[in-house]
């Protein structure tokens, strides 16, 4: 999968004191992006948009 160009951000339920931050790439054609902030290089994990917003849906009803 080309995740060339995403633009990262760090979820605003991430808590940046204890370093436990995701960050989303909702800028790219036809996927989402997620990764870990410690780990940039590291792997993303990708969603369907729809998936992505079923997901966030779900957590902020919890």
């Amino acid at each position: 999968m080309d995740l060339t160009g995403p633009a990262w951000r760090k979820s605003s339920r991430s808590n940046g004191a204890s370093g436990n931050c995701v960050e989303v790439a909702d800028n790219l054609p036809e996927v989402v992006g997620v990764r870990d902030s410690k780990d940039p290089s590291g792997p993303a994990l990708v969603f369907a948009p729809h998936a992505w917003r079923s997901f966030v849906r779900q957590v902020r009803t919890r």
